[in-house]
């Protein structure tokens, strides 16, 4: 094989096992829907809180919490296709992991939001723990995002502030208390996932650049 024959061998090889280089309006447009999805968990829970007890305010809550999954399912859409965690197979294996906790704990709100008489089954009481799984998977993930620095400027780190919710909700409900910690969790995601979410769309190239896609 001459020399430049095997060039064009590499490089079909590498081709053929990267992601096709994401768009620039679908950048924009998963971007917009992480921001849309964690503005509206939000808004919820400062109306509402975190844990409400009427039934109505309830599925709201649920709903909502559904709609900011699905923010999150945008943003690991453009991790996957830029390769935001890196290009080892364990560094790509993360996100696919993440994707498995995040469905399970999309199935638990639309499980808890519609089937009230399962709220205390055993099978429910297992999805519930793949909610903050799969929270604490998304700041693992926002950890190997800052650290393998495939993304850059402010896309490069805000994934670990909007990712350490989890890290900020839980021990603020151990201290303070549910009162303090729907405030200060509601307050989070505007300044976390909502911002993230608007970081990305209005600077897609902070992502998106060729060499960041198809690069090794």
């Amino acid at each position: 094989m001459t020399e430049t024959s095997s060039v064009h061998a590499r490089s079909h090889t590498a081709g053929a096992s990267s992601p096709a280089p994401l768009a620039e309006t679908t950048v924009r447009r998963l971007a917009l829907g992480l921001s849309t999805g964690a503005l509206t968990w939000s808004a919820v829970s400062f109306v509402y809180g975190f844990d409400p007890q009427a039934e109505t305010a309830l599925k709201i809550t649920d709903l909502g919490g559904l709609a900011f999954q699905l923010g999150a399912w945008c943003l690991l859409a453009i991790m996957v296709r830029t390769r935001a965690t890196g290009v080892s197979r364990v560094a790509r294996a993360m996100l696919q992991v993440e994707r498995v906790l995040l469905a399970l704990a999309m199935a638990w709100s639309v499980s808890h939001a519609f089937l009230p008489a399962a709220r205390d089954s055993l099978w429910m009481g297992i999805l519930d723990a793949f909610w903050p799984l799969s929270m604490l998977g998304m700041f693992v993930i926002g950890v190997k995002v800052a650290i393998s620095g495939r993304w850059r400027g402010a896309a490069r780190f805000w994934p670990l502030v909007a990712e350490s919710w989890v890290i900020v909700t839980l021990p603020t409900m151990a201290i303070f208390g549910t009162s303090v910690s729907d405030v200060v969790g509601a307050a989070h995601l505007l300044v976390g996932y909502t911002t993230l979410g608007l970081i990305i769309a209005f600077r897609p190239e902070l992502v998106r650049r060729e060499d960041l896609t198809l690069g090794s």
